[in-house]
């Protein structure tokens, strides 16, 4: 018996045409807005070439829409990407398909879904279908930085009175963790033997390089390769004109799943305070070492705990900059959903002051709880099963979507699958292209019954 969503499959060699047009735009906020700005006017462009109605709301959000009346329905994605980092085998700013998988910078966080989403408002327009409802497929390009697109998005729209958003993976994620972003530093550098130290370019990424320069004697450095000999990472030494420099390399995962990485940084941070003094490195690394170590748990700040609905507090150091009279770093903390943030913050505060370090939040996102007998996880759950034929897994994750924005209105799901190895803020990022197909059927499924019911 066919679904509804099967009238995307008739769409199939036009969206990946256009999914390489998407891919190919290096649509990293912060670093190139103008690609962002590239990426927001495609979709909008293609929506109208569609026959659809497409609005730029702010300079970072827009949405398309089908239907004017009932019940407003929502479905989010973003177009923003993190950096393309080291290791790629292919392009990351193309779209590759190879031994039945697709890569590309984006295909599984958010792009491919982004583009999924309008294909499904196109596939209802042109099907003729009576909607109820009016479906808004609302875009924005800073999702990776914070999420300021949405917070002017509904500055200026209404929220939706039921949404969902494809930026997870299936089945439907009903909490989502907590989300800090600490930056910590001294007033000053004062280190006498570590000139600079570079790591990460995302807070919310484990980071898989990073180097420091060293003005070093020789009996450090037999010292340094000892303990790199004896410890864990994969450390490189190389002889300059301005001293010691030390790469790490370690393995790149995203700040939600800290353990599944390899981090550089704190792999490097660890040798150097074995081998020197705190006036030697500096008090920032002297910090890291002591609070935070090789540990994605929170132990040593004191913070480690974990809840029934959302597992483990988490913690990630994303990004340290030591050069000049400069030495900062940022940290990354989700933490679980029944837990209250502000105690997080405080217990991070304390330790931090204790040593003499200046801690700032510059980014706090309270957790998501929608309750699972809801009408809209009702909906999606049978939108999924018709599709697949199995139940969906109701979970919760340590990741940040859109959804905490709704209000309690909204969760993500999809479109990624459990056990398909998407290298999600990695090298390599790739999908299933079954999966991706798949879940372009369970996404069209979803929107129909959110558009007619």
């Amino acid at each position: 018996m066919m679904k509804f969503g099967d009238n995307i499959l008739k769409y199939r060699d036009e969206f990946f045409e256009d999914l390489g047009k998407l891919l190919s735009l290096e649509s990293v906020d912060g670093a190139k807005p103008e690609e962002c700005d590239r990426a927001l006017e495609f979709i909008l462009s293609r929506a109208r070439d569609f026959g659809l109605e497409a609005e730029r709301v702010t300079g970072q959000s827009g949405h398309v829409q089908l239907g004017s009346g009932g019940k407003l329905c929502g479905v989010l994605s973003h177009l923003d990407v993190v950096p393309a980092g080291n290791n790629w085998s292919v392009n990351p700013f193309a779209l590759t398909e190879q031994n039945g998988r697709l890569y590309g910078r984006g295909i599984a966080d958010d792009k491919g879904a982004a583009l999924v989403n309008l294909y499904c408002l196109r596939a209802l327009k042109d099907s003729g279908v009576e909607g109820k409802n009016t479906v808004r497929a609302i875009y924005g390009t800073s999702e990776e930085t914070g999420m300021e697109d949405m917070e002017g998005y509904f500055k200026a729209q209404p929220l939706p009175d039921l949404a969902f958003t494809p930026d997870s993976e299936y089945g439907i994620c009903y909490a989502e963790k907590g989300i800090l972003h600490i930056e910590i530093s001294t007033p000053c550098n004062e280190a006498k033997v570590l000139s600079q130290f570079h790591s990460g370019k995302a807070v919310n990424a484990v980071p898989d390089l990073a180097y420091v320069m060293l003005d070093s004697s020789s009996y450090d450095e037999q010292r340094l390769m000892r303990f790199a000999d004896a410890g864990e990472g994969s450390f490189e030494f190389n002889y300059t004109i301005d001293g010691l420099m030390i790469i790490s390399r370690g393995k790149a995962a995203h700040a939600c799943e800290p353990e599944k990485g390899f981090n550089a940084a704190a792999a490097l941070i660890d040798l150097i305070t074995h081998a020197y003094d705190v006036e030697d490195i500096g008090a920032l690394c002297l910090f890291i070492d002591y609070a935070l170590n090789t540990e994605t748990n929170g132990r040593s700040l004191g913070i480690k705990m974990s809840d029934a609905v959302s597992g483990s507090l988490t913690v990630n150091l994303g990004i340290v900059h030591i050069e000049g009279e400069t030495a900062k770093a940022e940290i990354d903390i989700r933490y679980p959903v029944t837990v209250n943030g502000d105690y997080v913050i405080r217990q991070f505060m304390t330790v931090a002051e204790r040593s003499g370090i200046n801690a700032k939040v510059t980014h706090h996102e309270r957790p998501l709880y929608v309750e699972k007998d809801s009408e809209l996880i009702r909906l999606l759950s049978e939108a999924y099963e018709s599709v697949t034929g199995e139940k969906a897994d109701i979970y919760s994750t340590g990741g940040g979507t859109y959804a905490r924005k709704l209000g309690g209105r909204g969760v993500a799901f999809g479109p990624n699958f459990k056990g398909d190895e998407i290298n999600m803020h990695n090298a390599d990022e790739s999908v299933d292209k079954e999966n991706f197909i798949r879940h372009m059927q369970i996404c069209l499924e979803a929107i129909y019954r959110l558009y007619t019911e």
